[in-house]
């Protein structure tokens, strides 16, 4: 996958707990683990701006991209 979540770092930097997190982003700790062990196919806007404001982060924080080494891209369709 080309773009790798990075929740998990930013949370441990601000030693915040996905229970935690949770609570202040109003995510469910399902959702919240699908992000975190990227799992998710998409993200909305409205749940990477409560996570940024949560976490007092940019979306850079959060989002890298990282291109699929060459023969192992992934089928978008």
């Amino acid at each position: 996958m080309a773009i790798i979540v990075n929740l998990d770092v930013m949370m441990a930097k601000r030693k915040m707990s996905l229970n935690e997190l949770s609570g202040k982003v109003d995510i469910s700790l399902a959702n919240l683990s699908i992000l975190k062990n990227n799992k998710c196919r998409a993200v909305r806007f409205s749940t990477l701006n409560a996570l940024c404001k949560a976490l007092d982060c940019q979306p850079a924080d959060l989002l890298e991209y990282a291109p699929d080494p060459p023969g192992m891209e992934e089928d978008t369709k």
